[in-house]
């Protein structure tokens, strides 16, 4: 069993295409269930951002798994899989795990080094284990990857770039409005972790006054109550008064993952009007939904400016300094053999204890034979030759079964164990393997992709 990775980012499909393999929380249980429903597909996890949908799933066929995930997200996005296979990337084995351990070091987002994608794996993580798509394979990774995202953080300075799009997105908001965002008013729409990123920032920014919006009102009150806490203006609204608090804005930062636009062209024009804008100070609306929370008219109206998250991307605040991006990744490297090492070690492990157990079943066979052999041994005579033989067994295993340990934990150890299994017959047959990234158009037209072509 191997882990398949099938996903979708920034890096490889436009903002329109995100938009539309999104998965919600909502959607998220029901793909969850058509995944072990698979005939292929035994464990499955779902990393959703608000750039990246990625599925990590172990899997006992490639090619078969490829194709039923391929189908899965053709049918969530609406896309048909020759538009799907054009964006989306495909990692199997060892190349799934170091992709997961990069983007949990923030070596892969939008904003380099920024630090929520640490929460996001683990909720989806636990999202998984709550469903029970998660076992010892998928548990194993995803703990071992939060492990490494922490080390990176704590080890490196890659998170000076900012702590997230969030930081990237009101620094700009800042720059067009002119003089920072101190004593200006912000609206948060949308009280889930990307909000609270929002309200910290613009507290540390030193906003004059927060407008919390948001559906659950409950919700839009906690999180008022900890920006007043921190000595901030602030008060919660209802999605109902959406005009009326964009009309006290300077600034709006929207993140609500809703499906469809929550702030439209009506909303926009009714917020306007109820408050002139001054010459030279637009709102400047962030929008940092997946999909996009606001109407794309918004954007053509004079009086505002839309940073959304294509804007954000082509930002050059979203890198981080390459000696602390290279740092990053000399630690994922080396995390990375590690993690593999103990993973092939763990795979031996079976096979070493099938090799003991066969010889200790010849052992016994032919003590057996010996009694009906030799009926006149006494009991100290056959326990010696019992002895004698065990001790020869247990010498001639030695070398190789610790041999084969130390060469299970290198590139390529997995032969090894696969030719004891085939030299002593404990399991007839070999797996085929694919190790390195393979285009999901090879899947689509047909063709099959072997471990020599795919490393080519």
């Amino acid at each position: 069993m191997s882990v398949l990775l099938v996903g979708i980012s920034h890096r490889s499909a436009p903002v329109s295409i995100l938009e539309r393999i999104a998965v919600t929380d909502t959607d998220r249980p029901k793909l969850t269930d058509k995944m072990l429903a698979s005939a292929h597909i035994s464990e499955a996890m779902i990393v959703s951002t608000c750039n990246r949908i990625e599925i990590y799933a172990v899997v006992d066929a490639f090619h078969g798994a490829l194709t039923e995930l391929g189908e899965l997200l053709a049918g969530h996005s609406g896309l048909d899989l020759a538009e799907l296979h054009k964006h989306v990337y495909v990692r199997y084995s060892e190349a799934a795990a170091e992709h997961l351990f990069v983007v949990a070091s923030g070596l892969d987002s939008m904003v380099i080094g920024e630090q929520q994608i640490l929460g996001q794996i683990r909720s989806a993580y636990a999202a998984a284990d709550a469903q029970q798509a998660a076992g010892r394979a998928l548990h194993e990774l995803a703990q071992q990857a939060l492990r490494v995202g922490k080390r990176v953080h704590s080890e490196t300075g890659i998170d000076a770039a900012g702590a997230s799009v969030v930081s990237v997105a009101l620094d700009r908001a800042a720059g067009i409005l002119g003089g920072g965002l101190a004593g200006r008013t912000a609206v948060v729409l949308g009280a889930g972790a990307m909000g609270g990123l929002s309200v910290a920032h613009l507290t540390r920014a030193g906003i004059g006054r927060i407008l919390v919006v948001n559906r659950t009102r409950e919700r839009a009150e906690h999180l008022a109550a900890t920006a007043v806490g921190n000595g901030i203006d602030a008060v919660a609204m209802g999605f109902d008064d959406v005009s009326d608090a964009m009309a006290q804005a300077d600034v709006l930062v929207t993140c609500t993952g809703a499906v469809g636009s929550v702030v439209t062209l009506a909303d926009t024009h009714r917020a306007l009007a109820q408050k002139g804008r001054e010459s030279g100070r637009p709102l400047v609306i962030c929008d940092l939904g997946l999909p996009r929370d606001v109407e794309p008219a918004v954007a053509g109206l004079p009086e505002v400016v839309v940073l959304d998250m294509e804007a954000l991307q082509r930002d050059p605040a979203a890198g981080a300094a390459a000696s602390d991006a290279d740092a990053a990744r000399e630690i994922v490297a080396a995390e990375l053999a590690q993690y593999l090492a103990a993973q092939r070690l763990a795979e031996i492990t079976p096979t070493v204890t099938a090799l003991r157990q066969r010889a200790a079943e010849v052992v016994e066979a032919e003590l057996l034979r010996l009694d009906s052999r030799l009926p006149g041994l006494d009991d100290p005579q056959r326990d010696e030759v019992a002895r004698t033989v065990r001790r020869v067994v247990d010498k001639l295993l030695h070398a190789p079964t610790v041999r084969v340990k130390q060469l299970a934990s290198t590139p390529g150890g997995d032969t090894y164990a696969e030719a004891l299994r085939e030299l002593f017959e404990l399991r007839p047959g070999s797996a085929e393997a694919v190790a390195a990234p393979i285009d999901l158009g090879d899947v689509v037209t047909g063709h099959a992709v072997s471990r020599k072509d795919a490393q080519a």
